[in-house]
């Protein structure tokens, strides 16, 4: 009886063993294929970036000030890069964070060349589902995002300008709804503030980050990349011309992705 327990024990250890190698080697394989998966994203960024910039380079019609922040975002999103390279620990939550610092920064840059010059790769930022998302902030902010879609429609002859509006106070009225002074000089007393005494966006973006533990880097881009989105707003605000304004369908609907990539990268920063 002794020697069968003994069996039926190693039997069973031996069992337990071969579950728990079988269960090793599929983590690793999982973890592999994400790794994989997120280099070769991290590289299609990339080349997205270089070449999209290669052909800014080209051209010299945009605003100065959208151009200026495009090159502000391009220096942050450099110091993004050099203070979280390879071999740098961080949360799942914060990686998330910075492959969506490098999509809004490639699509920043996809979104100008079609002003510029309509044209938009076949890597284009696809449209998103953000209601869900505003809803959770305010249904307000939500009904607005509706009404500036509907604005872009070929036959406005002034929809650039009604998208950029709405869209605008979005933008405003969301960081101030995540953020409130009050909050801000709660969380940081000696916070920065504007001439009025109110927080600076910046430091309602670092408020609205606090939980993710990012260096100053990461705020600069997040204050970077609503610059640059307001910027745009000023440069397609001035289009008055056309069925659709002076630029086209699909420029608006790539527009149209810019911003929502925005706002989905606002809530995806927000505590």
């Amino acid at each position: 009886m002794k020697s069968e327990i003994n069996k039926a024990q190693r039997k069973a250890e031996q069992k337990t063993k071969q579950q728990l190698n079988a269960a090793v080697r599929k983590y690793e394989r999982d973890v592999n294929r994400e790794i994989r998966k997120y280099n070769a994203n991290a590289k299609r960024n990339q080349q997205i970036i270089n070449r999209e910039l290669s052909k800014l380079n080209q051209t010299s019609h945009i605003s100065t000030g959208y151009t200026t922040s495009l090159n502000a975002m391009q220096q942050i999103y450099q110091s993004v890069g050099a203070m979280y390279g390879e071999g740098v620990y961080i949360t799942p939550r914060q990686d998330t964070v910075l492959d969506l610092i490098e999509q809004e920064h490639a699509n920043s840059l996809i979104t100008a060349n079609a002003i510029e010059n309509n044209e938009t790769p076949e890597e284009n930022t696809e449209d998103l589902e953000i209601g869900n998302k505003l809803m959770l902030v305010s249904q307000d902010l939500n009904n607005r995002w509706n009404g500036a879609v509907y604005a872009l429609n070929p036959n406005n002859p002034d929809a650039a300008r009604h998208f950029c509006t709405s869209c605008r106070e979005l933008f405003t009225d969301f960081i101030e709804l995540k953020a409130p002074d009050a909050d801000v000089f709660a969380y940081n007393p000696n916070c920065e503030r504007t001439e009025r005494g109110n927080a600076t966006r910046r430091e309602k973006i670092r408020y609205m980050m606090c939980n993710l533990e990012f260096d100053d880097s990461v705020i600069d881009f997040a204050d970077a990349d609503i610059t640059n989105i307001l910027e745009l707003f000023h440069v397609l605000s001035n289009a008055t011309h056309g069925p659709a304004g002076k630029y086209s369908v699909n420029q608006l609907l790539q527009v149209k992705r810019r911003v929502e990539q925005g706002i989905n990268f606002l809530c995806a920063i927000s505590v």
